[in-house]
């Protein structure tokens, strides 16, 4: 069974100007079979001109670009999503687990699910290739999840709440949207969490889009050097 058998759309999330990270994600795509696959759309990411009370405007784009894409869920009816963004390796091991993965996603009525995650407390394998994440266990990614109808209704309404506040709103203002999502589900314990046990996707090495860009990320020449160097530690 292939991601594309479970959910119904794949968003991947691009700045149009990055086209080496969208080549990179789709030899990612063509690592696990699912080149070319109808399901996957690749979704322009959205740059704004400015911060505005979000951290950076790279967190702003961020934060924007994954509330357009529930939207755009949520007005096209879709039962289950998963979205990617685009710096994400997927394991090794990602086409021998993922059929076992989905079979149990399908078995529990989630809300939320993490193919590739950071936390505090790392998930703890408990040998069932999912875990449970408690509500008030903050994730700290965004680059592998997955949620399931109601929750991308619900999820969409809550973000667009957080925008109309001040940054530092003690209801929730403007934040990276991982922060966000880690809100989310503190405040609604109903909805469940899971995750995948190992990772099925990590962030690869890659220039920044969220935050500051460093020195030799904004020189021409150092750049180039910088970037090959990244692609040979990513197929390390």
């Amino acid at each position: 069974m292939e991601l594309s058998d479970y959910f119904q759309r794949i968003y991947i999330i691009n700045l149009p100007a990055r086209a080496d990270r969208r080549r990179e994600m789709q030899a990612q795509l063509e690592s696990i079979g699912l080149g070319g696959c109808s399901v996957v759309e690749f979704f322009p990411a959205i740059r704004p001109d400015s911060a505005g009370d979000f951290p950076s405007i790279g967190a702003c784009g961020c934060f924007s670009s994954h509330l357009a894409v529930l939207r755009n869920a949520a007005h096209s009816g879709f039962e289950r999503i998963l979205i990617l963004e685009d710096d994400v390796d997927f394991a090794r091991d990602f086409p021998l687990r993922i059929g076992s993965i989905i079979s149990q996603l399908r078995e529990q009525p989630w809300g939320f699910f993490y193919g590739g995650y950071r936390m505090w407390a790392p998930a703890e394998d408990e040998g069932r290739g999912i875990v449970v994440i408690p509500s008030d266990d903050a994730v700290l990614t965004s680059h592998f999840v997955g949620f399931q109808a109601p929750v991308v209704g619900r999820l969409a309404t809550y973000l667009e709440q957080m925008l109309a506040r001040p940054a530092g709103d003690p209801l929730g203002g403007p934040m990276h949207v991982d922060g966000a999502y880690s809100w989310f589900r503190r405040e609604c314990p109903d909805v469940l969490t899971l995750a995948a046990v190992p990772e099925l996707g990590q962030q690869r090495s890659s220039r920044t889009d969220i935050h500051d860009l460093h020195w030799y990320d904004r020189m021409p020449l150092i750049r180039d050097v910088v970037a090959a160097l990244r692609r040979i530690k990513n197929k390390a």
